[in-house]
């Protein structure tokens, strides 16, 4: 019998890991993420809260101005100064002092927080007592030196939108249903007037999971142009013109694929992936679960609450195609 083999998590995984999972009860983690990035600060450097802040509370401010609720406290003095002096009556000066004052008071201690811990690896030291700013550690700049990197900023501006959605609904998590647009490329859900609300790149929601990996041959993909990377639907979408398929346009039944896979000479077309494939969408759409609202909760409701009950809908969806269309497929390379 084949052993189990542990493999240890690679720096992108743990980013991925503190931007996925991480606790939401504020934006600012996601705001800290995207400056850093943005800043691309070299390791052993200290970067003063100072020097941090208008890129902070440029990333706060300018989602403030398309989802007013930005936490789940009911009031926030920092966001309540980015309002007015962000928003309101502009005055860069006075942002950046009050970013500086509030707006890094439990981001900087939760950020590498996943569960109840930190993560092993960091990608900053907390030297505010002692220098007020954060010191950036190897890791960080190794993480800025991976082929991956193109990717990353999409992916947290991503993971910001759903988390926003959610709470800017104001309903519960198992009501929001998010699909895809084809056309646009992008995840929607419905308000509660049953107006529809554009929450996201379906590319850069989807790619964090994958980590840059096409879902089938598993090689490099990038999302941040758009080229030679598709969103493609599992079960094909020829499936959508009989009435039982209704739920095909999913994000359980969304990937993303390489060209070659999605239309090249050998790719997928028409055709159902096999079950090894099959297994492996199960094992995307679990790991998908354990992520937090509104993703894990669309997911739950469009294919059942317990791992039980989303394999017998698989299973049924994928015999129920393949009486459709016949033909299985999976890439030439399988890994």
């Amino acid at each position: 019998m084949q052993p189990f083999i542990s493999v240890a998590p690679a720096l992108e995984d743990y980013w991925r890991g503190i931007i996925l999972f991480g606790k939401n009860s504020a934006s600012y983690k996601f705001a800290l993420a995207k400056s850093l990035l943005e800043l691309n600060p070299q390791a052993g450097q200290l970067l003063k809260l100072s020097d941090l802040a208008p890129a902070f509370a440029k990333h706060i401010v300018s989602h403030l101005k398309q989802a007013p609720k930005q936490a789940l406290s009911a009031s926030s003095q920092y966001l309540d100064a980015c309002r007015r002096y962000g928003i309101d009556d502009p005055n860069q000066t006075k942002l950046v002092e009050e970013t500086v004052r509030r707006g890094f008071v439990n981001v900087i201690d939760a950020f590498h927080v996943v569960g109840a811990k930190d993560t092993q690896k960091r990608f900053f030291i907390d030297e505010r007592s002692s220098n007020n700013g954060i010191r950036i550690t190897d890791e960080f700049t190794a993480l800025m030196a991976g082929h991956y990197i193109q990717n990353l900023g999409v992916e947290v501006e991503a993971r910001w939108n759903l988390v926003e959605t959610a709470w800017s609904l104001g309903v519960a998590t198992h009501l929001i249903d998010v699909k895809h647009d084809a056309d646009q490329s992008m995840l929607f859900t419905f308000d509660r007037s049953n107006r529809r609300k554009s929450v996201t790149s379906a590319r850069g929601a989807l790619n964090g999971y994958q980590k840059g990996k096409c879902f089938y041959c598993r090689c490099d993909i990038d999302i941040t142009t758009g080229q030679e990377t598709e969103v493609d639907h599992f079960f094909p979408h020829v499936l959508s013109r009989e009435e039982s398929f209704e739920r095909i346009d999913g994000v359980w039944n969304l990937v993303l694929a390489c060209a070659e896979c999605n239309a090249g000479v050998g790719g997928k077309f028409a055709r159902i992936p096999t079950i090894r494939l099959l297994e492996r969408l199960e094992t995307r759409n679990n790991f998908l679960i354990a992520s937090h609202h509104p993703l894990r909760e669309t997911l739950i409701n469009q294919t059942g609450a317990t791992e039980s009950a989303r394999r017998t809908f698989l299973s049924d969806f994928h015999n129920r195609a393949l009486a459709r269309l016949f033909h299985t497929w999976e890439p030439e390379e399988l890994d």
